[in-house]
């Protein structure tokens, strides 16, 4: 059974990006303290308790998904800026984009008797159409301790290069035990699944996932994190949300009010009462000399 490799929680980019490009997975230990994990718990336990299980083998009819968490968890904000992951998302996506963002916030609740999930690759959110573009880092932290029998995920390392269609063999697979307030690593290429718990005990999860600025979020944010919540929090997380452009001319809108009585063109920074329009714009001029250093490097 392959092992997955474990990295200090002050582990360097480089370091943590040298081990992911390689087995396309790893655990950061103990990246939050005792207090921390106790409070995501407390913060979005009420929450999880009033979710309902899944209807599906894959969503797991033992498995309870809870989501909206920017809006719901101080906490959970704090983890999806969390200055060690962004670095490496950051440094692992933009090679493919202009801005990364949020893509999915859900606490993932295992009970006894929940079935392993089927293996799968995250990517395969947008089908199978992206084969040359690297769309997701991805993170699980562990909010209880993860263990073979209460169903820690199960991770295919070096799986990045394999066919879509292969079917993992038991020998293949591996197992992201960890502590409680650890966190695993993964990118939307590598094959991996819920695990099967046959414990007495609950596992609970954060996924918290990151995507490319151009690409559709599999959580919609703007629905789930609405202008009237997200004007209070801090501006770094709602552009990581969405509310920002995500190249020169990609996200900006039209507010539907009477003619004459508002701007036609604003990036979504206005929504939030951020900006005053002066005239119609699409992005700032700094994304506008990034697309045309782009252009200019592919030729």
């Amino acid at each position: 059974m392959p092992k997955l490799e474990t990295l200090p929680a002050n582990s360097s980019t480089e370091d943590i990006l040298t081990v992911l490009r390689r087995d396309g997975a790893l655990i950061l230990k103990d990246a939050l303290t005792p207090a921390e994990v106790a409070q995501v718990m407390n913060e979005i336990k009420p929450y999880v308790e009033a979710t309902e299980y899944g209807r599906d083998d894959f969503t797991g009819k033992k498995t309870t998904r809870t989501g909206a968490l920017v809006a719901r968890s101080p906490a959970c904000r704090n983890l999806i800026m969390n200055k060690t992951v962004v670095a490496a998302a950051e440094t692992f996506l933009k090679p493919f984009c202009e801005r990364i963002q949020l893509h999915l916030t859900q606490l993932i609740r295992i009970r006894p008797g929940q079935p392993k999930q089927p293996i799968h690759r995250d990517r395969w959110a947008w089908g199978t159409y992206l084969k040359d573009v690297e769309p997701q880092f991805n993170t699980i932290w562990a909010i209880t301790d993860f263990t073979k029998e209460n169903g820690a995920t199960q991770v295919c390392p070096g799986s990045l290069g394999w066919p879509d269609n292969y079917q993992p063999k038991d020998e293949e697979i591996g197992y992201a035990e960890m502590s409680a307030g650890s966190v695993l690593i993964y990118t939307g290429g590598v094959f991996h699944g819920g695990g099967e718990n046959v414990s007495n005990g609950d596992r609970y999860g954060l996924n918290i996932t990151y995507t490319l600025g151009w690409l559709r979020q599999e959580e919609n944010q703007y629905l789930s994190c609405p202008p009237e919540i997200a004007r209070a929090l801090p501006e770094d997380l709602q552009a990581m949300i969405g509310y920002s452009m995500g190249s020169y001319a990609l996200g900006y809108y039209t507010p539907p009010l009477p003619a004459g009585e508002g701007p036609e063109v604003v990036p979504p920074e206005y929504a939030l009462g951020r900006m005053q329009a002066d005239g119609s714009q699409f992005g700032s001029a700094e994304l506008l000399e990034e697309v045309r250093a782009a252009v200019q490097s592919s030729n």
